[in-house]
């Protein structure tokens, strides 16, 4: 197990934390990715689960960000299903498809045989880690997973869905069947988290990615006490969590309950109205469409004024702090240089 890295002086620590940082912190979703030209440089010679696997160029891809942009945070370079991966599920993750399961989970006897993971189907993953975190310096590193519903979405649809409508069969008709799978997979993301900690990153994020297509009672009955369960298991390691999905305005409240000290919030949900549904001392991560960064430097400039403005009234009206960053991930037609603007703009904010 590596020791905690003291980082006094990060403002992305600081204000997921909810200390006072020294200016507003900035990273983005995806900022490890297809916007920048050197990745696919790196890309077009690999496979992306062959790269997830591979140390050394999870370290080079995952540092490709901070040296172009001067983020406040690196992000892990991996993907949801690694751990899936890891614990022996066949899977790829096929170009413009994403995670396809070659036999998906339909039955009590399919959950019965997801097998756990161990740390050393991950190996590689706890070796990138303990490269970033010798080449980060000062620069705090975020660990992730995908959240036991995202994860039990891939297994049971076999892939990407728009209806998750297997997903929501088994949920409502096999509940016992349902709580089952989500149970294993909440010890595998555990395991998964626990090693990137053992081996010294600063924080993590849990990725419900589908989260917000289930309805507040649903997510309450069937989600919210796994997901707890997760960051319950972690709460000890002493580090910022962060809770995020995509259109989850209803169920920002019942995704703060489950322990996180950051919730993500997408564009759809102003940032002050995000403050009122999750409570006092918790803080938020967010809020840039996406979109926005296509449009231009003066529609960009213009925007993240905006959400700066908001993030500051979000924490007056009791948030703990604010992370600026986009509402889901950078998208691969962005321009890197007004990525890089915008990071020089949030920090002079």
């Amino acid at each position: 197990m590596s020791a905690r890295r003291e980082l006094p002086d990060s403002p992305y620590l600081a204000a997921a934390a909810g200390r006072q940082p020294g200016r507003v912190p900035v990273w983005f979703m995806r900022q490890a990715g297809r916007s920048l030209p050197e990745y696919r440089v790196l890309r077009a010679q690999h496979r992306m689960l062959e790269a997830c696997f591979d140390p050394e160029l999870v370290c080079e891809i995952t540092l490709q960000p901070v040296r172009r942009h001067g983020v406040d945070a690196a992000i892990l370079f991996s993907d949801i299903v690694v751990p899936l991966r890891g614990a022996g599920v066949d899977l790829d993750i096929v170009p413009d498809v994403g995670p396809v399961i070659a036999e998906p989970l339909r039955s009590a006897a399919d959950v019965a045989a997801l097998r756990p993971l161990e740390p050393q189907g991950v190996t590689a993953v706890a070796e990138a880690v303990s490269l970033l975190v010798d080449a980060l310096g000062d620069v705090p590193l975020i660990g992730f997973a995908g959240a036991p519903f995202t994860l039990a979405s891939y297994l049971v649809e076999g892939g990407p869905s728009r209806t998750h409508a297997r997903t929501k069969t088994m949920m409502l008709a096999e509940p016992d069947t349902w709580h089952q799978l989500m149970t294993r997979l909440t010890d595998l993301t555990i395991a998964f988290l626990t090693v990137q900690l053992d081996h010294g990153v600063d924080a993590i994020q849990l990725f419900d990615s589908w989260a917000g297509t289930l309805s507040l009672a649903d997510y309450r009955s069937f989600v919210l006490p796994h997901s707890a369960r997760v960051f319950a298991a972690l709460a000890d390691a002493g580090v910022p969590m962060t809770h995020f999905g995509v259109q989850t305005a209803e169920l920002l409240g019942a995704m703060a309950e489950a322990g996180a000290t950051v919730v993500g919030v997408d564009w759809r949900t102003r940032l002050t109205d995000a403050a009122t549904r999750v409570g006092t001392g918790i803080a938020l991560q967010g809020n840039l469409d996406p979109a926005v960064v296509l449009a231009g430097w003066p529609a960009t400039e213009r925007a993240a004024r905006a959400v700066v403005a908001d993030g500051r009234a979000a924490v007056a009206a009791g948030a703990s702090g604010h992370v600026f960053n986009l509402g889901h991930g950078v998208l691969p037609e962005s321009d890197p240089g007004v990525l890089t603007d915008l990071v020089a703009l949030v920090h002079s904010l």
